[in-house]
């Protein structure tokens, strides 16, 4: 809601708003802008894919899914 009617005119003004998101259970939420720079077109095999340690949630999982530092624990 803290971006409703808010022009978003820069990187900066961007950044601000989601560093400025919160709700009611105590969310915070830390933005920054990375201006690193990265090439483009590299190409991700099946196998680089396949090896990302996630777990996809129940509701639309090609959409909803969690991203590990590295694989979770089986159990």
């Amino acid at each position: 809601m803290n971006w409703r009617g808010r022009p978003l005119t820069s990187h900066k003004v961007v950044v601000n708003l989601i560093g400025a998101t919160t709700n009611k259970q105590g969310l915070k939420v830390q933005a920054l802008l990375d201006t690193g720079s990265y090439p483009k077109g590299l190409k991700i095999t099946d196998a680089e894919i396949a090896a990302i340690p996630l777990t996809r949630h129940a509701f639309h999982s090609d959409w909803n899914y969690t991203v590990h530092p590295e694989a979770p624990a089986e159990g």
